[in-house]
């Protein structure tokens, strides 16, 4: 059978919870990946009360709806990330405090512990979301990179996740970094060095987003297959390039949706991922999680967006042949 279609609801964060399950029933979704801000999932409010997460998937089941994750995006940023004035608008006051980096970094790692113990409560054993990097800002090598630092970065990963991944073993919860330009893992090169540096733990895996690989020019059919024991879990997400000789590939400083960006997110099916190429790829590696409608379309109204991402995705998405297409030929002729 087809593998179950969620809506993933970061972009969804201004509605309650309750407003957003009752659209998501009525367009006709299986269930709903939980953003851990808005009032979708507050993770301290789980750790804090025991009957929070219960309360949680009590709505979403009076909806009809289901739960297999949770995204918590905007604090795993800040564990590894060079911490600026931009963190306050993502981060709970709590875990922003007064700013200083150390100190923003050690909250957001405490965070994200809570995150798996209020996983475990809720009763799914997956987490998403971003890791943050010290050394993005080190992509283009100019100023010429002093390529010891970025070695010690990926230690300093390590070190920083390392007792987070201790909290999620301990849970029986699992994390998947979405792969993702800004943070310490956004291509192949970088993913295979990052599971090497955490020494390939099985709680730390992947959130594969084929959006993020669309305009590196970069092929999501392929790394599903090269890393295939560690997707844990899909975002269904577009991208558009827009690669014109005029417009460029690095977005030129220009908000999502501007008319001069060299590639943007748009809605699934829209854009240039060959999604039946992906599907069948995720078929080849045995991946039967759900797939997580990212929707994110600057152009389109999301009232309109997202049931036409469900159809499409329903349409698109198939079950592996479980008989080799030529079987009944050859019993005929037996």
């Amino acid at each position: 059978m087809a593998r179950r279609v969620t809506l993933f609801t970061g972009q969804w964060a201004d509605l309650p919870l309750d407003e957003l399950a009752s659209k998501c029933a009525v367009w006709g979704f299986d269930g709903l990946e939980l953003a851990c801000w808005g009032d979708h999932f507050e993770v301290d409010r789980a750790v804090a009360d025991p009957a929070y997460a219960n309360g949680q998937r009590a709505l979403l089941e009076r909806h009809g709806l289901g739960v297999w994750a949770i995204g918590a995006h905007l604090v795993g940023q800040a564990v590894c990330d060079r911490i600026d004035e931009r963190h306050r608008a993502i981060l709970p006051p709590e875990v922003y405090g007064d700013g200083e980096e150390e100190g923003v970094r050690a909250r957001a790692a405490e965070r994200m512990k809570d995150t798996a113990r209020a996983a475990a409560q809720l009763g799914v054993t997956q987490v998403n979301g971003f890791t943050g990097s010290s050394i993005w800002h080190l992509i283009y090598s100019f100023p010429p990179n002093d390529f010891g630092a970025i070695d010690r970065a990926y230690e300093e990963f390590a070190e920083r996740w390392g007792p987070i991944m201790d909290v999620f073993d301990a849970e029986g919860v699992r994390f998947g970094l979405e792969v993702h330009p800004t943070e310490i893992a956004y291509d192949f090169v970088t993913t295979r060095r990052t599971l090497d540096a955490i020494g390939s733990r099985e709680a730390f895996g992947i959130n594969l987003d084929p959006s993020h690989f669309e305009h590196q020019f970069l092929d999501t059919a392929q790394f599903a297959l090269e890393f295939a024991d560690r997707i844990y879990h899909v975002h269904v997400k577009d991208s558009k390039r827009r690669l014109d000789g005029r417009r460029s590939i690095l977005a030129s400083h220009l908000n999502f949706g501007e008319e001069a960006r060299g590639w943007d997110f748009v809605s699934p099916g829209h854009g240039d991922v060959d999604f039946e190429e992906f599907f069948r790829a995720l078929n080849r590696i045995g991946y039967e999680g759900p797939l997580s409608i990212e929707w994110e379309d600057s152009g389109m109204d999301r009232d309109w967006g997202a049931p036409d991402a469900l159809a499409f995705v329903r349409r698109t998405d198939f079950a592996p042949s479980g008989i080799a297409f030529d079987a009944a030929m050859q019993k005929a002729g037996d």
